[in-house]
């Protein structure tokens, strides 16, 4: 099978042949991710494009081994641990920031940490360099309820730069936000990728947002339709 745009001969964090997700059964029936092959590789910067319901989100959560296959396989033999063990590898930021209420931004960014098995102070550690390295120390304290929407998502990517992902996956991130804020929440994406020096996808159906990265894919009724470049978009100044 011919390797595909976003792979390279390193070989692959990630690889799936085939790979289709179904929800339903008989008349009722939906398919999401219709036999799907890809690989994803070390560095790989990837816009995943598409209309509302064309699968987007169904293969980003089966790439992050956040849901099983109905049929193929996935494989992450580039990660140096099975993700489905070992959440630490891939770092999934969505929409909504899923930030926990009763807990502060430091405790927030520290407790996948914490759930990884390290310390209380080796996680909180890890979580104020974060909140340091993307210029969140101001909000270290506050709560969830107290931090405006693109505040809330860049702490969600500060969560993400806590870890040691080597591949990140972004499900619409900027898709509730307006203009202006999407794009430095963007930046602040690219810029913890390549901190972590990670490769990343990032599901979006802005043609701004798929800009900024070398390569896209395009789903269709659950199929990826088509593999091109993409004309790169400058960070904002």
């Amino acid at each position: 099978m011919s390797t595909l745009p976003g792979s390279a001969a390193a070989g692959p964090l990630l690889r799936c042949r085939d790979l289709s997700r179904v929800f339903g059964s008989g008349r009722t029936a939906r398919v999401a991710v219709d036999s799907v092959s890809a690989d994803i590789d070390r560095g790989a910067r990837i816009a995943l494009t598409g209309p509302s319901g064309s699968g987007k989100s169904s293969l980003i959560h089966l790439f992050a081994a956040l849901d099983a296959p109905s049929a193929g396989h996935i494989s992450w033999p580039g990660l140096g641990a099975d993700p489905r063990r070992d959440r630490t590898r891939i770092g999934v930021v969505f929409q909504a920031p899923s930030l926990i209420p009763a807990l502060d931004v430091t405790e927030n960014v520290a407790l996948p940490q914490v759930l990884a098995g390290r310390s209380d102070t080796a996680a909180r550690a890890r979580a104020r360099a974060a909140l340091a390295r993307l210029g969140l120390e101001p909000l270290a304290g506050r709560l969830p309820e107290e931090l405006s929407g693109g505040q809330a998502h860049r702490v969600a990517l500060a969560r993400v730069l806590a870890g040691t992902a080597r591949l990140v996956l972004a499900d619409e991130l900027t898709g509730q936000l307006d203009h202006g804020t999407g794009a430095e929440v963007l930046d602040v994406l690219f810029e913890t990728v390549d901190m972590l020096g990670a490769a990343l996808v990032v599901s979006t159906h802005d043609d701004t947002v798929a800009g900024r990265c070398p390569v896209r894919w395009s789903m269709r009724g659950g199929r990826l339709q088509i593999r091109s470049p993409t004309t790169p978009v400058p960070p904002t100044p």
